[in-house]
């Protein structure tokens, strides 16, 4: 039986925006997969300059976390075709509010991610406590799943017609401050999921096809909390496994242990006398 909140959603179905943001999250996922094909270098690996990951990171972030913020934006369209001018606009803007909570939340990763990088601790390489680190990052984000505050901030992911009438605001404005408003609540849901993907490889596709799933199942699933508590077993243990025997984890590309070509290829043959 459908819960009442997806019948508020299925009520608030626009063809046009559903188009619009379908339209963009494939545009989305097309340049992540053309920009970060091959540059996956498993854990630490670099995030380039601040311009280039900044682009890269918002593509990201569109491409992940829209198909989840689709019964919210859907709702919020809905709700401002009465009375905005020009309701489109209106429902751009909140969008572009809820990307720059999460640009801000990029940003934040990005300069922790320099810090970390010019400090060099030697303790982070591959071949010393590297897999540690990266197996108790994991573990710690499956920890944050059973805390309260990841439950409250995904009800608030969940129940979208309660946001929008706990925090309407007029205008485009509004619409803007609405977005990130939803989007730090988002923030504080995801957050956790976000250091896994940087934890495993951040320019990792097939890591990223896996955490936005999981963002998905969670936050638009009728069995979404459920799923988000069966997660908090599986990425302990995943956390551990990763740890222990890193090098049998599906999909966890070893930092540096890729072949260089001249290492793979034969060594020259003396010429005779």
């Amino acid at each position: 039986m459908p819960t009442a909140q997806a019948t508020i959603t299925e009520r608030a179905l626009r063809p046009g925006v559903v188009a619009a943001l379908v339209g963009a999250t494939l545009a989305a996922w097309v340049l992540v997969v053309a920009r970060m094909r091959g540059m996956d270098a498993g854990p630490g690996t670099d995030l380039g300059s601040a311009g280039w990951y900044l682009g890269i990171w918002v593509t990201m972030m569109a491409a992940m976390m829209l198909p989840s913020a689709t019964p919210m934006v859907l709702l919020f369209s809905k709700a401002v075709s009465g009375s905005a001018r020009r309701p489109g606009l209106t429902t751009a803007l909140f969008v572009v509010g809820y990307l720059i909570a999460w640009t801000a939340f990029g940003l934040v990763a990005y300069a922790l991610f320099r810090l970390v990088r010019g400090l060099d601790p030697s303790f982070l390489a591959w071949d010393r406590a590297g897999p540690e680190v990266t197996g108790a990052a994991i573990a710690l984000a499956g920890v944050y799943q059973l805390t309260p505050l990841k439950r409250v901030c995904l009800r608030h992911c969940r129940t979208p017609l309660s946001f929008l009438m706990h925090h309407w605001r007029e205008g485009p404005g509004g619409a803007v401050r609405m977005g990130i408003v939803h989007g730090g609540w988002c923030v504080g849901c995801c957050w956790a999921l976000m250091v896994v993907l940087f934890a495993v490889g951040v320019m990792s596709i097939t890591w990223m096809v896996v955490v936005a799933a999981i963002v998905f199942a969670e936050k638009v699933l009728p069995v979404g909390e459920r799923v988000a508590q069966a997660l908090a077993v599986v990425l302990i243990t995943l956390g551990i496994w990763v740890a222990v025997a890193p090098g049998s984890v599906p999909g966890l590309t070893r930092p540096g242990s890729e072949m260089k070509m001249d290492e793979m290829l034969p060594a020259p043959t003396q010429p005779l006398p």
